[in-house]
């Protein structure tokens, strides 16, 4: 309606952006479960909305499984616990995925948001019995092999099988025409969250302009690479540290020459390693026994080293820029594979823009001592391959301190990129896995107008943020400013972005359309204030 209307000039196509609402588009992009099979349905229980759309599928309740029962032509729907990176094939065959705990940044919901699956998360009425392939929820049993429907943009399951309606943006000429008007209007540019190839084409299809996060962590999971890189881990001595890291970089190469021929010179951000390294180590005791036997060394060395690494508080502890302090030789190896994946394609007259990004950077000295590492390396690489390949090196802004001390760090750093996933747990002194346990009961008791972990809490989150640019760009004019935490595709996050003024906002490829089509609106209501002064 309101782009036929529009077009037959009874309204103006800002009005009929206006008209619009975002979860509209949103809904476009998803299967969705049909509103009167919902209204008849069983509902079993409630959790967070953690991935848009519907889906149905039988349930299974490992990885494996849901691995070998899509081969096998089923459809499933995963339910664990919480998801770890282990779970990652079985999270990819599944229709969706359904967790006990865990909140809005959980590893179950960043996953299926990338990947534009269903799924929801924190759904605490759930009780998981492995042994008997089972759950109950509410005084019902669901047993492995039963259907379920999931509403993941309500955080509703049900029993059964309920009709979903189809997604098909593609046929949908309003839908294009609307897009192409946003795009006409809005001035913050939308970048994407991707770590794979397939990920960045698909968000090149949906309108990306850019990467603005490869978190280059999720390339370390793979069984080809998991085993070096727990070796790598577990090593005591720089030699043999060096010797793991020398088997991962040709992977970390192949990956960046991926990325950066998917996205046809657009600029690719890339995150060096972030997580706290116990994520990667081995969780049973099989599976350190074979690594013992493949490294030569004792059972018993590996398993205390692998002790000695577990954290209290991991999400505070030794990660980010902490880890390429203590071992330089990471971040150096993964500067060496983006720099020789840029030189290699530059050559070949393939344009990249490569972004280097430090992440969880707290003192101006962490920023300082890593810039070095890398720009030590990328000489190193231009100097062999004859060739120069222009590039940059920022900064993830995610803690306090590192926006009240912006303008020190906008003297070293070439970009900001605003993680508010992090920013958010520690202005808050939230656990974002934990905090799903509470937070809905905030929201709907009125403590919280909403979850902070889905909508920037402007006025705590926000002010921090607003200094951080203030000061940044008091330090640099241009310097380039963007946000990469989950944030970037929600709507009222996305105003907020614009109006302080940032560059770009990245999100998972899925939620590309809904935030340009918010910026567009941003754009819009900005320029409509500016009139009415």
């Amino acid at each position: 309606m309101a782009v036929e209307m529009a077009k037959q000039k009874l309204i103006t196509r800002e009005t009929a952006l206006l008209r619009v609402k975002p979860d509209q588009i949103d809904e476009l992009l998803h299967p969705s479960v049909d509103p009167l099979a919902e209204k008849k349905a069983v509902e079993l229980a409630k959790g967070l909305p953690a991935g848009p759309g519907g889906a149905k599928g039988r349930v299974v309740l490992t990885a494996d499984d849901a691995d070998a029962w899509a081969k096998k032509g089923e459809k499933v729907i995963l339910v664990r616990t919480e998801t770890s990176p282990e779970d990652v094939h079985g999270m990819h065959a599944a229709e969706a995925i359904l967790t006990a705990k865990g909140g809005m940044t959980s590893h179950a919901a960043l996953v299926a948001r990338g990947w534009g699956k269903c799924c929801i998360v924190g759904c605490s009425a759930l009780n998981i019995n492995l042994k008997n392939k089972s759950i109950s929820v509410n005084g019902k049993t669901i047993k492995e092999g039963d259907w379920i429907t999931l509403n993941g943009t309500k955080g509703r399951v049900y029993a059964g099988q309920l009709l979903l309606l189809p997604a098909n943006p593609d046929h949908n000429k309003w839908y294009k025409d609307l897009m192409t008007w946003a795009d006409q209007a809005r001035t913050l540019k939308v970048r994407t969250n991707a770590d794979s190839t397939g990920d960045a084409a698909a968000a090149i299809k949906f309108g990306a302009e850019g990467i603005g996060l490869c978190r280059t962590e999720h390339m370390f999971f793979g069984p080809d690479r998991i085993k070096a890189v727990r070796e790598m881990i577990l090593s005591d001595t720089l030699e043999g540290r060096q010797k793991a890291l020398a088997k991962l970089l040709p992977f970390q190469r192949k990956d960046f020459l991926g990325i950066f021929r998917a996205m046809k010179g657009l600029p690719v951000t890339v995150r060096l390693l972030d997580p706290p390294l116990h994520e990667f180590l081995p969780h049973t005791e099989k599976d350190l026994r074979d690594l013992s036997r493949s490294m030569r060394v004792p059972f018993e060395k590996l398993n205390s080293k692998n002790k000695s690494l577990h954290e209290f508080n991991p999400m505070l502890g030794h990660r980010g820029c902490r880890l390429g302090i203590t071992y330089p030789e990471i971040y150096a190896m993964q500067a060496q594979a983006i720099m020789e994946a840029a030189c290699e394609l530059s050559k070949r007259k393939v344009k990249v823009i490569p972004e280097i990004m430090i992440p969880l950077v707290g003192h101006v000295n962490e920023l300082a001592a890593m810039k070095k590492v890398v720009i030590s390396t990328a000489k190193e690489v231009q100097k062999r391959f004859k060739t120069k390949v222009p590039y940059t090196v920022g900064t993830m802004i995610e803690l306090p301190r590192a926006c009240v001390t912006s303008t020190e760090i906008a003297q070293i750093a070439d970009f900001y990129s605003f993680g508010t996933n992090d920013l958010t747990q520690t202005v808050y002194g939230l656990s974002r896995d934990d905090a799903g346990r509470f937070l809905p009961f905030y929201v709907e008791n009125k403590i919280l107008d909403d979850d902070p972990f889905i909508t920037i809490d402007q006025q705590g989150v926000g002010a921090f943020m607003k200094i951080a640019v203030a000061q940044g760009r008091k330090v640099k004019k241009n310097l380039k400013l963007g946000i990469c935490g989950e944030h970037g595709g929600e709507p009222k996050s996305v105003e907020f972005c614009n109006n302080i003024g940032l560059d770009y906002v990245s999100c998972s490829p899925f939620r590309v359309p809904i935030a340009r089509f918010a910026a567009a609106q941003a754009a819009i209501k900005e320029k409509q204030g500016k009139k009415k002064k």
